[in-house]
């Protein structure tokens, strides 16, 4: 019997959550036997995809502010016409070789608009096409609120008219779809909950750190990474501390911190056993991205959040004030942050708590893949 094809369209623009969180569903749908390829449109990030997994790769952009309202190719050169035509003509092509079964498209139509000279076509492909693969959105749980009036609307047509399921991967006994996006009920027949994508249970790590500073990819990180590297400096120096900077966090600032680190203090680009390493920790200072506070779930340190708000986002602020709400993090904000707050949060992290039994469903990835092989028979 031929293994069911799937066609994964996943396009990061500044962090690496969206791939991570994609690589995590690619390599679930792998182990539940689909041929899944994965298309990737950012700059490449090691790791992401899984090793494995078919890949097309498109010639990246990235945002080119952090409103998210521009794109530039991988040298920050302004995406002109034909640098995204030719794209464009790529991803069609993909898709023409794959012949999938599913076309699986990761935040579109919620988010990704800048993509839409590329993904309008692609959803046009797909009504053209004989037979006519499912189209299914996958969106993490909690939608960057729309300041533009009519974009909710746009999406929901689209929605309609195009889609035969939204993936929400998130669990509704701690938010719903509806919370973030106002027009769910029109669309509310398509919507299927997953639980969280979050890792496997990690097993237990080799080295362990009393407090972990990580700032997702890096790319805005720098200023949690500073303010971290100060605090360990007045908090005792018997504590261990451990500081990612992620992949994308600039030479200079990474040359920079390195270079007046205190003594207890270590710093990395990255450890694959990041979700390892929180399962002995104490405390962990992060932003408040998806992928992160799906690591976070899995383990038992106390987490110190501090969202990430530039070029006006909505959506870590909502994620880390939930889970204040529910005595699960303590919460900073990344307006003014200083190294005092930093400290006296790690200080009160660091006191013994108990911290409130919560059961929500972390299966995401694979129970993605359940959806859409029940929706392929």
């Amino acid at each position: 019997m031929t293994a069911p094809r799937i066609f994964f369209y996943v396009q990061h623009l500044l962090g690496i959550g969206h791939i991570a969180r994609a690589s995590r569903i690619a390599s679930a749908m792998v182990d539940d036997g689909f041929d899944v390829t994965v298309v990737t449109g950012g700059l490449p990030v090691p790791g992401f995809p899984a090793p494995g997994i078919k890949t097309v790769t498109l010639p990246p952009v990235v945002a080119s502010n952090a409103g998210f309202s521009g794109l530039a190719d991988a040298n920050g050169t302004a995406a002109d016409e034909a640098f995204l035509g030719h794209r464009r003509d790529l991803l069609l092509s993909a898709f023409d070789d794959a012949k999938p079964d599913v076309v699986l498209i990761e935040a579109f139509p919620f988010g990704r608009r800048q993509m839409r000279f590329e993904l309008l076509p692609l959803l046009d492909a797909v009504e053209r096409a004989n037979p006519r693969p499912k189209l299914i959105s996958s969106v993490r749980d909690i939608l960057q609120e729309n300041r533009k009036p009519g974009r909710d609307a746009e999406t929901a047509s689209l929605v309609r008219a195009h889609f035969d399921a939204v993936l929400v991967h998130g669990d509704p006994s701690f938010i719903r779809l509806e919370d973030t996006f106002p027009l769910t009920a029109e669309i509310v027949d398509k919507v299927r909950y997953t639980g969280l994508v979050a890792p496997p249970a990690a097993p237990l790590p080799v080295e362990t750190f009393d407090v972990i500073a990580s700032a997702g990819g890096g790319a805005v990180g720098i200023d949690l990474l500073r303010a971290a590297a100060a605090a360990a400096a007045r908090l005792p120096g018997s504590l261990n501390w451990l500081l990612i900077s992620g992949p994308n966090l600039p030479e200079d600032d990474y040359a920079a911190l390195a270079s007046r680190l205190p003594s207890n203090v270590s710093l990395v680009r990255f450890r694959k056993d990041f979700p390892s390493l929180l399962a002995k920790a104490r405390v962990s200072i992060s932003q408040s991205g998806y992928n992160t506070v799906g690591d976070l779930l899995r383990s038992q340190c106390n987490p110190i959040l501090i969202p990430f708000v530039a070029g006006g986002e909505t959506e870590q602020t909502v994620r880390a004030e939930r889970l204040q709400k529910l005595g699960l993090a303590d919460v900073l904000p990344e307006v003014g942050l200083t190294e005092d707050r930093v400290a006296e949060a790690v200080e009160a992290a660091l006191q013994p708590r108990q911290k409130p039994k919560l059961s929500l469903n972390l299966e995401g990835a694979r129970e993605s893949a359940r959806i859409i092989r029940a929706m392929i028979g």
